[in-house]
């Protein structure tokens, strides 16, 4: 299965009530698959506010993805967490919905070993016939995913993808030691261009959902060796690539994106607690972030 070099970790769009909005959220997939150009969604994950889904809400958005894509796009479940067995029975279920494939985030909280973190993603992979994508966020789980670890799970036949938001050092040696199946995805948008400069294969984005379509023509001049024009592409969008996580000062995804999402006219609503909407202040520098795009 290949996902594409454009996977756009989605939002999931809430109603005045704080509930799913099914309607929203068919439109949202329908615009990130046409307007914004993405090669695959991600549903479930931390943008899609993963923490605070329940698990028959992300059963349910398993299917509706898949129903909704309809084959245009692959749909990846977001199914991990730091319980092994729950994250084994939310994979069996996007397997059963239908999905393309898995997403799943270094186990949080309880600060596994790396010998802890292998057994887990094995044992995970190995309750499914779905391709995996392995999660590396240490920001959010307090745990780094290492190198050694990585190419080890890289073995693992259906193991076939990494999202890793480590430092460019580490995203280089992964991309030297991993066999040819396994591709290794940025999970940092303004570091796309300097991912795939050291062999990453693409981006899981949150800014896709805005510019998708301008990463894409960054992504695509990269690879086809007009780099002079991926690296303009690339200073064009980096405002908006630091804009949305930093406003001006740094605020938690997703809220930034779906303010910038709402204020563009797509309805995605709030966010839920313990996540808070942005001040007035930092709507006003995402307005204008927006406004004054080139």
């Amino acid at each position: 299965m290949d996902f594409g070099r454009l996977i756009t970790a989605m939002v999931t769009p809430f109603d005045a009530e704080g509930k799913i909005d099914w309607e929203t959220t068919g439109r949202l997939i329908d615009y990130l698959i046409g307007e914004q150009q993405t090669d695959s969604i991600v549903v479930c994950g931390t943008t899609g506010e993963s923490p605070t889904l329940d698990d028959e809400e992300k059963i349910a958005l398993y299917k509706f993805a898949v129903e909704r894509a309809a084959g245009r796009v692959p749909v990846i479940a977001g199914t991990g967490s730091n319980n092994t067995a729950h994250s084994i029975h939310l994979t069996k279920e996007a397997e059963a919905a239908g999905a393309d494939g898995v997403l799943l985030v270094s186990p949080y909280y309880n600060k596994p070993s790396q010998e802890g973190l292998y057994q887990h993603f094995r044992a995970i992979a190995e309750s499914t016939k779905l391709p995996v994508m392995l999660y590396n966020v240490p920001g959010r789980t307090g745990v780094n995913l290492n190198v050694d670890t990585t190419l080890r799970l890289a073995e693992i036949p259906n193991i076939v993808a990494t999202k890793d938001c480590a430092p460019t050092e580490q995203l280089t040696a992964i991309a030297a030691g991993a066999p040819a199946h396994f591709k290794v995805y940025s999970g940092d948008d303004s570091q796309t261009l300097p991912a795939l400069a050291v062999g990453a294969y693409g981006i899981v984005s949150v800014t896709s959902h805005i510019i998708g379509r301008e990463m894409k023509q960054m992504i695509n001049a990269y690879v086809e060796g007009r780099t002079a024009e991926a690296a303009r592409l690339h200073q064009q969008l980096s405002p908006i690539f630091k804009g949305l996580f930093n406003c001006p000062h740094p605020v938690t995804n997703p809220v930034p994106v779906k303010y910038a999402l709402n204020h563009l006219g797509i309805p995605v609503g709030g966010v839920r607690l313990p996540l808070v909407p942005l001040t007035e202040a930092e709507a006003a520098f995402v307005r204008n972030l927006l406004d004054n795009r080139e």
